[in-house]
């Protein structure tokens, strides 16, 4: 409090000239009041406000010129038991600003406002009764240096005494309740109120009940017994059941393929999650631009006797670009360099059948194929497809221009379903004209070769990524039942075995490992077209090995195939930031036997960088061959998309 004593002191105090000494004024008598003159000075008009020149107020400066800088320390004593002090520093105004200011009123300004912050983060977590203070100190010898401590004092916390959910019934019953987490004795603390009143916005519409509304809460709070009596009005709406789609805006796929991807069929009981499913799967088709789905509400005259009623999904959703020219590059040693592109309309035979085009030019394979494919082909998740490729390959094994007609039915994963089962079932034709050794007379004899394939994959992946996988395994069996045509007709059968393994060891580590094994039975080496033989060694097989360099060689040291193998592989994946490191070692060979050995077995070390990006990691690998022989390399490089397995 200021006396009037006070304000005489301060008023000497400012008109005070400093160096020279202050005498006090002699009495004045009181004199009658005199008849006031004019002051010209009162007559004279106000100088418009526009014509004022404003300077602002320089900041204190220090003897060298440069403004001061106050810096202070924070401390806030009385939460440690409460649990809202991380909150509190994430939010602090006095610790937002590094702990400086230029001003001594600045940093009081901050602390009201986190004395404010510190009482409203208390009484959200249910200390209704919390209290906060402050105080500032200078600290002793330095002028530009302060203290400032905060002081809460809690008070006892508040809890749910009795939890009362308003409203019609559901079915099953207490649907709502069951839904709301919170129980009597747990604290009145807004983030849980909150999270339980939106788990009850999202169960009840996963039991039937889309249109759901939460009234106004109201919470009672007793002083006396820190208890609280919480109600909450809850309107269910009627119970719905799926009936139909609609369409609104640019129809980009028909309501009947529409029906086709959705999980659901007319008639069940409404669960948003299959509404979810349905969203995402039209997202992943690549036709829309955005979409979203609503519950149409239903008629009151449209409530069965069950007391339920039909409801409409309204789809709404913008085109997106149905057009896609892509490209991308590698180089692993053995197969060189290897570019590739493709230009694809996604719905070029509506509904989703694509014309996709794609061509590969590189050093030793070179390719041109057309395909069409037909997603979600009568089926969710289920597509057709039909190929025509055409290609010249040139490897150290064989050289041959093969021409293939495909067509097979699939349930494949992408990068954004995938999947736990997977399987496919095909059929190719292949005529091809190919060099092969021939052991008898030493020489490269060029054959021609018709084939008939019925390819056969069953697939399971409980691994948690498509690309990058951290955790889990997966199991691949591949069967091909084929006849071959030379001068003449004869049938062999090709099997191949794959399974792979992940578990993440800390944070940052994942150790990954692979076992193949591969086998042709009916058919001796030499009878089989060389590009049906079984190969070993390169990025996707035994690294420190070029392409098919494993196996059984000819003559010339090239290889030549065989009719088993075995293969297997470590990594240590480590990963730091978007990069990685991931040092590895496969082992592998190659049989003429028709089924595989322990045997002979070639090992390559290496190393590998990763780079991960939001669609897979990129993959730098080197390795080297252990034991090495006279015309292995003695370093080989592969550069991809993906891990090696």
């Amino acid at each position: 409090m200021i006396r009037p004593g006070d304000l005489t002191l301060l008023a000497a105090a400012l008109i005070a000239v400093p160096g020279q000494a202050q005498t006090a004024a002699a009495p004045v008598e009181m004199q009658a009041a005199a008849a006031p003159a004019t002051d010209p000075e009162l007559l004279r008009p106000l100088t418009p406000l526009a014509d004022f020149t404003v300077e602002p107020v320089a900041p204190p400066t220090a003897s060298n010129g440069k403004p001061v800088v106050i810096r202070y320390d924070v401390s806030v004593a009385g939460i440690a038991a409460t649990g809202v002090g991380d909150q509190f520093d994430a939010l602090s105004t006095l610790r937002e600003n590094g702990r400086k200011s230029e001003s001594m009123a600045q940093v009081a300004i901050r602390t009201d406002e986190d004395v404010k912050l510190l009482e409203k983060l208390l009484r959200a977590d249910g200390y209704f009764d919390a209290q906060a203070d402050s105080a500032i100190t200078p600290v002793p010898g330095d002028a530009t240096r302060l203290k400032v401590v905060l002081t809460a004092t809690p008070g006892e916390r508040y809890r749910l005494t009795t939890i009362t959910l308003t409203g019609p019934a559901t079915v099953p019953p207490l649907l709502a309740r069951s839904a709301f987490k919170l129980q009597p004795g747990a604290p009145i603390a807004a983030v849980d109120i909150e999270s339980a009143e939106a788990n009850v916005k999202l169960r009840l519409p996963e039991q039937g009940y889309p249109f759901v509304t939460l009234g106004q809460r109201d919470i009672v709070l007793d002083d006396v017994t820190h208890g609280g009596d919480y109600t909450l009005p809850v309107a269910p709406g009627v119970r719905s059941r799926f009936a139909g789609i609609r369409l609104e805006g640019d129809p980009v796929l028909p309501p009947a393929h529409v029906a086709v991807i959705a999980r659901f069929k007319p008639g069940e009981l409404y669960d948003n999650r299959k509404v979810d499913d349905l969203r995402r799967a039209l997202v992943a088709t690549s036709l829309y631009s955005s979409v979203s789905i609503e519950p149409v509400p239903p008629a009151d005259s449209a409530v069965d006797s069950d007391g339920t009623a039909p409801v409409d999904l309204l789809v709404k959703g913008g085109r997106g670009p149905r057009r896609t020219l892509s490209g991308s590059a590698g180089y692993a040693t053995g197969e060189g360099v290897k570019l590739q592109g493709s230009y694809i309309n996604r719905n070029r035979f509506p509904p989703e059948g694509a014309l996709e085009y794609d061509v590969i030019a590189g050093n030793q394979l070179q390719s041109l194929g057309a395909s069409f494919r037909r997603s979600n082909a009568g089926q969710r998740d289920r597509s057709f497809q039909a190929s025509l490729t055409a290609a010249n390959q040139d490897f150290a094994a064989y050289n041959a221009k093969t021409v293939t007609l495909a067509a097979s039915l699939a349930r494949l994963s992408t990068p954004i379903w995938q999947k736990r089962w997977t399987w496919s079932a095909g059929l190719e034709l292949t005529a091809s004209r190919e060099h092969d050794f021939d052991q008898s007379r030493s020489t490269s004899d060029a054959r021609l070769y018709g084939i008939v394939a019925v390819p056969l994959q069953l697939g399971f992946d409980s691994s948690d990524n498509l690309l990058d996988p951290t955790r889990g395994f997966r199991v691949t069996i591949r069967n091909s039942p084929e006849l071959s045509y030379q001068s003449t007709v004869f049938g062999y059968d090709r099997s191949q075995i794959e399974g792979t393994a992940y578990r993440r060891v800390g944070k940052n580590i994942v150790l990954a490992a692979r076992l193949r094994t591969a086998e042709i039975v009916g058919a001796s080496t030499a009878e089989i077209a060389p590009t049906r033989r079984i190969y070993a060694g390169g990025g996707g097989s035994v690294r420190g090995f070029g392409y098919q360099e494993l196996g059984p060689k000819d003559a010339t040291n090239a290889p030549i195939g065989g009719r088993s193998s075995v293969e297997f592989g470590t990594e240590v994946r480590y990963r730091f930031g978007n990069f990685g490191v991931v040092p590895f070692l496969d082992g592998g060979q190659v049989y003429d036997a028709s089924l595989p050995k322990l045997t002979g077995l070639r090992y390559g070390a290496g190393i590998g960088g990763r780079y991960y990006t939001n669609f897979g990691p990129l993959r730098f690998d080197v390795a080297t061959p252990l034991g090495r022989k006279p015309g292995e390399s003695p370093v080989s490089v592969y550069i991809s998309i993906g891990q090696a397995f």
